[in-house]
């Protein structure tokens, strides 16, 4: 996994409106396509008195599963440009349904493609989306001079830190990118003078969410 992969963390809802047709995205994560038709029957129970509940998702690292339902709406007006705009925003594991309570004036075609695409867009917006990345951990023993040095390179390549323990040696547990372990280390040699002690583990997945970083 050379680049990260974006994926929902959090689902959320958005909505727009457009000549009165109110269009309301919500958003659930997902793993299976058994959790999407649930989370597509939940929000159609939620949402009875809508005229179309349209739905679209997106699961697996390189998206290996997709599908899309115009629900009543004149075919690829809805479901299409939803799962295009899901497929756009690069995130995964992801289902929408876009609730349209119409408001007595015809979109025509353009005009409901755009309104579908941009209310998955709304929603989006206000979901939590994390980064998923595989790296590979290693734990770093110093003293308390070779800390700030450590910290210094740590945050010079951005680098996710899991732990850090302050005791009568300092112990903190980072995450790199696969490609630069040799090369950390090696400034690390240089920087404490070959005194951090230091252990590389397996690689392992892992989601950066913010500024907080968590094991998958």
């Amino acid at each position: 996994m050379d680049t990260p992969i974006r994926y929902l963390k959090e689902g959320g809802q958005g909505e727009i409106v457009e000549k009165r047709s109110r269009f309301i995205a919500t958003l659930c994560p997902v793993s299976t396509e058994e959790e999407a038709q649930a989370f597509i029957e939940q929000t159609k129970k939620r949402y009875w008195d809508a005229r179309h509940n349209c739905s679209a998702f997106v699961i697996g690292d390189n998206a290996e599963m997709t599908r899309c339902s115009d629900d009543g709406e004149p075919a690829h007006t809805a479901g299409r440009p939803m799962l295009d705009a899901l497929l756009a925003s690069g995130v995964r594991n992801v289902c929408v349904v876009v609730t349209r309570y119409f408001g007595g004036i015809l979109l025509g075609t353009g005009g409901l493609v755009r309104a579908y695409r941009d209310a998955v867009t709304e929603g989006l917006a206000n979901c939590v989306i994390a980064e998923k990345r595989v790296g590979v951990p290693v734990d770093v023993i110093t003293d308390y001079t070779g800390i700030g040095k450590l910290l210094f390179l740590a945050g010079n390549g951005s680098y996710p830190i899991l732990s850090t323990d302050y005791g009568e040696q300092v112990s903190v547990s980072l995450i790199l990118p696969p490609a630069e372990v040799e090369h950390f280390l090696s400034e690390l040699r240089d920087a404490t003078s070959g005194k951090a002690q230091f252990d590389v583990k397996d690689p392992v997945t892992y989601a950066v969410n913010g500024g907080s970083c968590e094991l998958l």
